[in-house]
């Protein structure tokens, strides 16, 4: 089984030392990542930095702004380092006004990315899941009334109160990527296996499924290479 890691988990170093930063991942044994910010290196150098090390990009964190307001330049930015899935890590969706204009920006350029080869992707955290102040539902909505791909986290929509082998099961053919990722019940991360989130459960369907696996780990406990190495460990144990 192989697994990749969001790079926001290493951030303590990530805008220091990118390049040590991956070189760290690569060699714990992630096989893919997902970026969270580039930290001003050019698409070439993390092009570089990704080859040197044998990794693979499975996608990146990016505000929907870049896309909306510097779509060419993110599109050739994300070509040159190998990246086929932009995923917005999240927005202020929190009345229905702005979750309308959300829905048209992610309608007009879904398509637009799509001809390019590059999915459009969302990445929910707990509140989507529960109503605004105005009553208005996020995610429901952005399931009905977009195309985009949704980067369930299984974690935080644990926390939101849902089933998220339910969720990969009824939304499949939106799901192209999860993160696993662990806590407690009340919004607390931990490491992997530390926490009461269904990690077993969204490994197997996740296996079953055959949808790629980013793990996620949020505390930096006691710092992201450490925490990050525990997750790896985890894993590691379920397959003996």
């Amino acid at each position: 089984m192989e697994y990749g890691l969001q790079m926001y988990s290493v951030r303590d170093i990530t805008d220091k030392d990118l390049d040590g930063a991956l070189k760290k991942v690569a060699e714990i044994g992630y096989k893919f990542v997902e970026f969270a910010g580039f930290f001003g290196h050019s698409a070439q150098e993390v092009k570089d930095m990704l080859d040197k090390y044998g990794l693979r990009v499975s996608g990146t964190h990016t505000g929907w702004n870049e896309v909306a307001d510097h779509f060419e330049e993110t599109v050739a930015y994300h070509k040159t380092i190998g990246n086929k899935n932009i995923i917005v890590p999240g927005a202020d969706l929190s009345s229905q006004e702005k979750i309308d204009a959300f829905i048209k920006m992610a309608n007009e350029f879904q398509p637009k990315l799509k001809a390019e080869g590059i999915e459009f992707h969302y990445h929910n955290h707990a509140h989507e899941f529960k109503p605004n102040e105005d009553g208005s539902m996020i995610y429901p909505q952005l399931v009905e009334k977009t195309n985009l791909g949704l980067e369930i986290d299984t974690y935080w929509a644990y926390v939101g109160g849902q089933d998220p082998i339910e969720m990969m099961e009824r939304l499949k053919d939106r799901v192209h990527v999860v993160h696993l990722k662990d806590g407690t019940k009340d919004g607390e991360g931990t490491h992997l296996g530390k926490g009461t989130a269904p990690v077993k459960a969204v490994i197997a369907k996740a296996t079953e499924m055959g949808i790629p696996m980013v793990v996620e780990s949020e505390s930096l406990t006691p710092d992201g290479v450490s925490e990050v190495t525990a997750c790896f460990e985890y894993l590691m144990s379920l397959e003996k």
